[in-house]
């Protein structure tokens, strides 16, 4: 099954915006009523709606290191990259990766 994106609250709509209009399947925080949630929600919501998470907050990564189970997370330093860097990027995982392989697993950007 191709991946499914789940954008947590740090990330700019303008991404979300962007893999929509490429195509790829997405939710944001505001679309799956998740403002203010922990990041154990979002993982919570990934998990039984089958997406990987998108996410520029560390805290993601210290969750998986320390062994929460996940859908895969793909964690990008905020600022580092532009809109259409990242939207590049989440467009060729979608295109190489399905969601199986991504249980689990971290990929950085």
């Amino acid at each position: 099954m191709p991946i499914r994106f789940h954008l947590d609250e740090h990330v700019d709509p303008a991404i979300a915006l962007g893999l929509r209009r490429r195509g790829i399947d997405v939710t944001t925080t505001v679309d799956a009523g998740l403002r203010g949630a922990s990041d154990e929600d979002h993982l919570s919501f990934a998990i039984r709606e089958g997406r990987v998470v998108f996410s520029q907050d560390d805290d993601f990564l210290r969750l998986a290191a320390s062994g929460t189970r996940h859908n895969g997370v793909v964690y990008n330093k905020q600022g580092s990259k532009s809109i259409g860097q990242i939207l590049d990027f989440l467009e060729l995982l979608f295109a190489c990766m399905k969601e199986e392989e991504m249980r689990d697993h971290v990929e950085f950007l």
